[in-house]
């Protein structure tokens, strides 16, 4: 019998984690033939996540938690849940139901059919405010048109790999995680399933403007460096433009005795060199800042509590 792992990261999730499992068994207790296990990541809620967690837990023996010391965030937690998972197959999903559990049918028979994994993609960002689906497409673009790692738009978490994928994954040892960019980076044989996104049935979603927008940045500075030879190249174009600039002016000041430019073009120019120089080292120091944390060699996590003794 296989043992398939379903992996829910869980941040202030107190009012879903018992819906969501009551909804998950409903479907995983009809499938024969597989067993299942609930990995529940609790990454540093503030709420009654965790004292609801150890309720299922202790009510259920397919449930086993990790609790972080803090809030690392979603990244973090889907690898805690990936290191500790057992199954020969695992799923990531949400807890908010928005990934429906009724397509853990569709991956499973998909996946047996020598996909090596099972990945979703909406098609109607149902519930989804206008700015935020336009930010959503106006990234996936962006991110494709820079990055050698094809990411399918629409691309979720949600989705299903085998062990052996799942080992790749856990092979890259990066600190800051993409971990879209990276099931596109391992390869493998890839089935997609198309969805449309459901409502949130309680509370509300975890991400802001400010959170999307420091998630597009990760995405953009983990699977591309072509953000600096822009601003290289922006550099080197400006430096022309500048060299022109000075011969054209010189040569009407010689020639035709022409007064050079006063004040005001001169701090427009000032201006404008300046904003390009602080643009071009805010670039440079994203990278160079994950490039300092990756050295210094500080875990993804720290696991605080769980159920089981043998944690990573």
């Amino acid at each position: 019998m296989k043992k398939v792992s379903i992996i829910v990261p869980c941040y202030n999730e107190g009012k879903m984690i018992e819906l969501f499992y009551t909804e998950a068994t409903k479907i995983t207790n009809k499938i024969e033939n597989y067993e299942f296990e609930y990995i529940l990541v609790n990454d540093g809620s503030k709420d009654n996540t965790l004292q609801t967690i150890r309720e299922l837990s202790r009510k259920n023996n397919d449930i086993k938690y990790y609790s972080f010391s803090r809030n690392f965030g979603k990244e973090a937690a889907i690898l805690a849940g990936l290191r500790n998972s057992e199954g020969d197959y695992a799923v990531l999903m949400d807890a908010d139901l928005q990934h429906p559990p009724r397509l853990i049918v569709d991956m499973l028979e998909k996946i047996e059919e020598g996909y090596d994994s099972v990945a979703t993609k909406r098609v109607d960002r149902h519930g989804e405010s206008k700015f935020r689906s336009l930010f959503s497409k106006l990234f996936f673009k962006f991110l494709n048109k820079i990055s050698d790692i094809p990411i399918i738009e629409g691309a979720t978490d949600f989705r299903m790999m085998s062990r052996q994928m799942i080992n790749s994954v856990l092979e890259l040892s990066e600190y800051h995680r993409f971990s879209k960019g990276i099931f596109e980076w391992v390869g493998y044989d890839t089935y997609w399933l198309e969805y449309i996104s459901e409502d949130r049935v309680l509370g509300e979603t975890k991400w802001s403007y400010l959170g999307l927008f420091k998630y597009a940045i990760e995405g953009i500075v983990s699977f591309s460096t072509t953000p600096l030879r822009i601003s290289s190249i922006i550099g080197g174009v400006i430096s022309v433009l500048s060299f022109l600039y000075f011969v054209l002016t010189f040569l009407q000041t010689i020639i035709y005795g022409k007064d050079l430019p006063g004040y005001a073009s001169t701090i427009c120019l000032i201006t404008f060199l300046g904003g390009i120089q602080l643009v071009a080292i805010g670039i440079i120091g994203e990278y160079l800042a994950r490039t300092y944390i990756q050295v210094k060699g500080r875990p993804n996590y720290i696991i605080k509590e769980t159920n089981k003794q043998n944690e990573d």
